[in-house]
């Protein structure tokens, strides 16, 4: 295995691969989603503790358990393209979590208004880490980090169906109960 790891590597540097733009790009992107993911770690335990319905509170901690693993997952891509995993400020994730803390200070406590807030915020995050992680999928197949790419497209699928439960959430229940309450 490491043979091989050390043929590709070799071969990829004869190409100039590890000297691209693209390359310089894909790696800095990678470090932005780790920063993010790393982030979520200690902003989803917030969402859940906020949240009054026992469904959104059950689905956010166990996204939170698929991010521990997503960051798990981010360094061993690292590792597999021969980079130290290193966290640069995801300044759209840092927004995106500011938005979530204020959404949850603006709404009333044990409100269901303050779950579709939440449900809102969460599904701002998914889309943020879909796009990401589909972009960066698509670099490491480009570049020819096979491993990866295989393992960002793990990470994808997870966030997609991540956002998918907190869409089913809304709709079946959080969304009209919010709708007919009071200030």
């Amino acid at each position: 295995m490491a043979t091989t790891k050390t043929a590709t590597r070799s071969s990829e540097m004869a190409t100039g691969v590890h000297e691209s733009a693209l390359n310089e790009l894909f790696i800095d992107e990678l470090k932005d989603i780790y920063w993010a993911e790393k982030h979520l770690t200690t902003a989803l335990p917030k969402m859940a503790k906020a949240a009054t319905s026992d469904e959104l509170r059950t689905a956010i901690q166990n996204h939170l358990t698929e991010t521990e693993n997503h960051v798990t997952r981010l360094e061993r891509a690292f590792d597999s393209i021969g980079e130290k995993a290193v966290a640069k400020k995801c300044e759209a994730m840092a927004g995106l979590i500011k938005e979530g803390d204020e959404i949850v200070a603006d709404t009333e406590k044990g409100s269901i208004t303050r779950d579709a807030g939440i449900i809102s915020a969460g599904q701002k995050i998914e889309h943020y880490e879909i796009a990401s992680y589909g972009t960066l999928k698509t670099l490491a197949g480009v570049l020819g980090y096979d491993e990866a790419a295989e393992l960002l497209d793990a990470t994808l699928q997870e966030e997609k169906n991540a956002d998918t439960m907190l869409t089913q959430i809304a709709e079946s229940s959080i969304n009209q109960g919010a709708k007919n309450e009071r200030k």
